[in-house]
């Protein structure tokens, strides 16, 4: 049976409060009688129950992640930054995994609920859960991350997905393409919608519509999803078939690559390719992507401060909108000529 703090006053010779101190309020004791009740715990191996005191306290020491997909490095890179804020601060973080389930996400906040944590940062599903605004009125903070607050009221740091969107048709326009893919997502994710309109408005805008633009909506934001679009846009007929692709996120253009390499399609003369996220992998990969780049582990960091910020008093909540960049890859750099149609200023 494990020691208690009763068999530690017991051992050491002192009073419970004595060393209730010595956990909590060490600069109150006495050094001799600290050192009798150090020796007292390593003598019994006692270790406090955190969990109790915390909740005594009306809070625990810990954080909630909430994110979509683990298996995202993006979002991996994300709760590096929440980890980094929270460590300096004495605090661990509680990471959950959705997998863009709404199912799975109200039973993680119900479960954060329970826990009693300090604040939820939370990257949502399609829907504000309805379990976000009981948290918050039970008075968690909660910060959505990678995600537009829909009003002043809320804290939310997120990314210029419109601009982005733009940055990466602009640049296959100017490189000579005129037949262009967005390979995006099903879900109804507000970033990909948003991502999918920045290309939209670029095409419309510098080739003077969109009958030059073919979108494909896989049923997820994975590889393997990349590989079936791939597929896809190689099954067009060749007068209509687009001469790049743009994916909402790295791991579908990291798919789209597999299997254009596979079928012997050559990347970029043949086809190019524009990912977003900037993940570790896009320059890794055997034809370095050209990204979108996001400043991940930057959003974690901001959502962390801003979380922890709400316990004060003089609190004003922020929506942060940082500018994503264009990262330029062998994947793209090549200008595909076009004598038909001359080049767009």
């Amino acid at each position: 049976m494990p020691a208690s703090i009763q068999d530690v006053a017991r051992r050491a010779g002192v009073s419970l409060g004595t060393v209730s101190n010595v956990l909590n309020r060490p600069d109150q004791v006495g050094a001799a009688s600290r050192e009798k009740v150090r020796a007292a715990i390593a003598e019994l191996g006692f270790v406090r129950n955190e969990s109790a005191r915390q909740l005594r306290a009306g809070a625990s020491r810990t954080l909630g992640l909430v994110v979509l997909d683990i298996a995202n490095p993006f979002f991996t890179d994300v709760a590096r930054g929440v980890t980094d804020v929270a460590e300096d601060a004495g605090l661990a973080v509680i990471l959950c995994n959705t997998d863009d389930r709404p199912e799975k996400e109200a039973a993680y906040l119900d479960l954060l609920a329970e826990q009693r944590v300090q604040g939820v940062l939370i990257t949502p599903t399609a829907d504000l859960a309805p379990h976000l605004e009981s948290l918050r009125r039970r008075g968690t903070p909660v910060v959505l991350v990678d995600r537009r607050a829909t009003g002043p009221g809320q804290c939310s740091v997120s990314v210029d997905d419109v601009l982005g969107g733009r940055l990466a048709a602009e640049h296959l326009v100017e490189r000579g393409h005129r037949r262009i893919a967005f390979v995006g997502g099903s879900s109804g994710l507000p970033q990909i919608e948003e991502r999918q309109a920045g290309v939209v408005a670029a095409v419309r805008q510098l080739l003077g519509g969109e009958q030059t633009l073919t979108v494909l909506a896989p049923a997820a934001l994975t590889v393997a999803t990349g590989r079936e679009a791939a597929a896809e846009v190689l099954a067009l007929p060749a007068a209509v078939r687009p001469t790049a692709v743009i994916c909402a996120n790295d791991l579908l253009a990291l798919g789209v690559l597999q299997e254009l390499t596979r079928r012997g399609v050559r990347v970029p003369e043949e086809c190019a390719i524009v990912g977003y996220d900037d993940i570790d992998f896009a320059a890794a990969a055997a034809v370095p992507l050209t990204s979108v780049r996001r400043p991940r582990q930057e959003l974690g960091r901001r959502a962390a401060r801003l979380v922890l910020d709400e316990a004060r008093p003089d609190h004003v909540h922020e929506q942060v909108v940082h500018e994503p960049v264009l990262v330029v890859r062998e994947s793209s750099r090549a200008r595909r000529p076009d004598p038909d149609h001359p080049e767009v200023p």
